[in-house]
C-alpha cells in the first residue's frame, strides 16, 4: 500500500474521483440554494449547538470547546458543545443527519467520519449525501509510545522485534476503527510487520494499561499522550509527522526513524447536515477562518503539538471524499473491523 500522502500536498488529492464527485455536488448544493429565496439575513438568532461525538475532555472535545468560544463573538449568540459519545461516533452523527438543515446544529469531526461508512456495515450514512462540508479546522499528529521502562525503546527496536517474532508485540489504541488504529495499520503494512492490535473504549483506557505494563505500546494522538510524557510515565518513539513535534522536540519523526513519506495524523473539521443552505456555510466558513486566526486557538492547538488549517470549505470537501476513498481501501485489505 501506498504510504499516506503527506499534508502539503492536500490540493494534489481533487484528482481523487470521489474527491471531485463530492466538490462538484456541494458546488451544486450551494449554487441551487443561492438561487433559492432564503437568505443567511438575521442568522444567527439563537444559540448554536456543536455535536461531538465523544466524551468530554478528549481531543476533539477539547478543540471543539476552543473554537465555540472563539465563534461566539463573530456569530453574536452562544455556542454550545453537546457530547454525545459512543457508537463509534455514529449516535453523534444521527443526531447531526437527522436534524434540520438551519444553521443551528452543527457537528466537529475527526477522521471517524470518512471511516465509518466502510468500517460499520450496513453503512450508518452516506457522506456525499447525508452532510456539508463547512470547514477544515486543524490536525494533530499521532504518536506511537511505550512503557518509560519499556524495551521497547525505539521505532527501529519495534520493528526487528515485530520482525523476528510475528504479532510479539501489543498496541492499544482508542479502538478498533479509530485514527491511531488506522495510522498503526498503515504502518505496519509499510515496515512488512504484524503487530497485535489491543482495542479500548478509549484514549485513556489504553494509555493508562500502557503505564502499568498490560500492554507494550499505544498509538494515540499527541494531546492525549502530553501529560503521561511529560511525568516520564509514557516514552514516545515516534511521531507520525514529516517534522519533529514542537511539544516533543527530542522525539524523532517517523522518516527519521527509517519510513520516510509515512505520515499519519487526527484531521478536525466542522460539518452540518445535508441541505445546509449556501449563505450559512459561507458565514459559518468565514466565522471559522477568524476562530484560526485567533491566538486562544492557535495556541490550544500549538499546545497538543498541531496546527490550524485554515482553508475553503472545498478543499475539505475533497479531503473528506479521498480520505473515504483512502479508508474504505484500508478497511477492506486489512479486513478491519469494529467493536
Amino acid at each position: 500500500m501506498n504510504p499516506t500522502p503527506r499534508w502539503p500536498a492536500l490540493g494534489a488529492w481533487t484528482r481523487i474521483g470521489p474527491a471531485m464527485r463530492l466538490a462538484s455536488m456541494l458546488c451544486g448544493l450551494l449554487a441551487a440554494s443561492l438561487a433559492g429565496p432564503v437568505h443567511a439575513q438575521g442568522y444567527p438568532s439563537r444559540p448554536i449547538r456543536i455535536i461531538v461525538g465523544y466524551s468530554a475532555g478528549g481531543a476533539v472535545d477539547i478543540i471543539a470547546r476552543a473554537i465555540a468560544q472563539q465563534l461566539q463573538g463573530g456569530l453574536g449568540q452562544a455556542v454550545i458543545v453537546d457530547n454525545k459519545p459512543g457508537g463509534g461516533t455514529n449516535i453523534a452523527n444521527r443526531a447531526l443527519i437527522d436534524s434540520p438543515p438551519d444553521g443551528y446544529t452543527l457537528m466537529l469531526v475527526a477522521n471517524a467520519i470518512a471511516a465509518n461508512p466502510t468500517l460499520y456495515q450496513p453503512a450508518p450514512y452516506d457522506l456525499a449525501r447525508d452532510v456539508t462540508p463547512v470547514a477544515l479546522v486543524g490536525r494533530v499528529p499521532v504518536v506511537i509510545a511505550a512503557n518509560a521502562q519499556s524495551e521497547v525503546n525505539s521505532i527501529a527496536k519495534l520493528v526487528s522485534m515485530s520482525k523476528a517474532a510475528p504479532r510479539s508485540i501489543n498496541y492499544g489504541t482508542p479502538g478498533n476503527g479509530s485514527t491511531p488504529h488506522l495510522a498503526v495499520a498503515l504502518f505496519e503494512r509499510a515496515a512488512g510487520i504484524e503487530l497485535t492490535h489491543v482495542p479500548y473504549k478509549g484514549g485513556a483506557q489504553a494509555l493508562n494499561d500502557a503505564i502499568a505494563g498490560h500492554i507494550q505500546t499505544v498509538a494515540v494522538n499527541a494531546l492525549e499522550v502530553l501529560p503521561q510524557a511529560k511525568a516520564g510515565k509514557l516514552r514516545v518513539l515516534a511521531v507520525l509527522t514529516p517534522s519533529r513535534s514542537p511539544i516533543f522536540p527530542d522525539v524523532p519523526t517517523i522518516a527519521e526513524s527509517g519510513w520516510p513519506g509515512f505520515e499519519a495524523s487526527v484531521w478536525y473539521g466542522l460539518i452540518g447536515p445535508a441541505g445546509l443552505q449556501a449563505p450559512v456555510v459561507a458565514r459559518l466558513q468565514a466565522e471559522v477562518q477568524k476562530a484560526l486566526a485567533s491566538p486562544e486557538v492557535k495556541d490550544r492547538l500549538a499546545g497538543a503539538g498541531g496546527e490550524v488549517l485554515p482553508g475553503s470549505t472545498e478543499r475539505f470537501a475533497a479531503l473528506l471524499a479521498s480520505e473515504k476513498s483512502r479508508y474504505e481501501k484500508l478497511i477492506r485489505d486489512a479486513r478491519i473491523q469494529p467493536d
